[in-house]
């Protein structure tokens, strides 16, 4: 699959509907990646590239009442679901945006973290939109990149073998974090989990 936003986009839009109904499981898993993000009461945290909005409550739910929780994604159809499971609003767990990832209309610094399940692998640009989400959040807060089934349990959903190549394997992504302003704290690579921890960096050029 292409990493153009046009082709993701498409590729999810004809997905929606029965995505959630799909993979109806992994909710435990989303929680317990949120829970790694050490997310206090009031924090601010954008679930980018949200889908469906699976993460939305466990992140609501981390965050409270005071909290703000954003939703991004640039799939229409995708928040559709979203809004149709609840996942919106007051009475929902957050506010859904329809927006590219690698620009955000968010403010520089203004969040203390960002969720990214399923994430990485649709990045056009991998160093340019780490670097974008690095923008909105301040120096000292957390990314957490998060699939429910590690790289190979992945691969061989799809008939694929693991390659080094992948982005996602430790040696590809710590560099390419780096880069972008994050330092890797934390990395797994389970059957049942894949979840990269990073901070935000404070320093030149961040």
């Amino acid at each position: 699959m292409s990493d153009d936003p046009t082709d993701v986009r498409a590729f999810f839009a004809v997905r929606a509907a029965d995505w959630d109904s799909r993979f109806p499981d992994d909710g435990p898993a989303y929680a317990a990646a949120v829970e790694e993000l050490d997310l206090r009461p009031g924090d601010a945290v954008l679930d980018a590239g949200c889908g469906t909005g699976r993460a939305l409550p466990a992140l609501r739910a981390a965050v409270g009442p005071s909290g703000t929780v954003l939703g991004a994604d640039l799939t229409p159809e995708m928040l559709e679901q979203a809004v149709r499971a609840g996942r919106r609003g007051p009475g929902g767990a957050g506010t859904l945006l329809l927006a590219d990832v690698g620009r955000l209309p968010l403010r520089d610094g203004g969040l203390d973290a960002v969720f990214g399940a399923g994430l990485v692998s649709h990045l056009a640009e991998p160093v340019a939109g780490l670097r974008e989400l690095a923008r909105v959040v301040r120096p000292g807060g957390r990314l957490a990149l998060f699939h429910p089934l590690g790289r190979a349990a992945l691969a061989a959903r799809h008939g694929r073998r693991v390659t080094p190549d992948d982005l996602r394997a430790e040696p590809r992504l710590r560099p390419v974090l780096a880069e972008a302003g994050w330092r890797l704290v934390s990395y797994v690579d389970e059957d049942t989990r894949y979840l990269v921890l990073a901070v935000r960096e404070a320093g030149p050029g961040h």
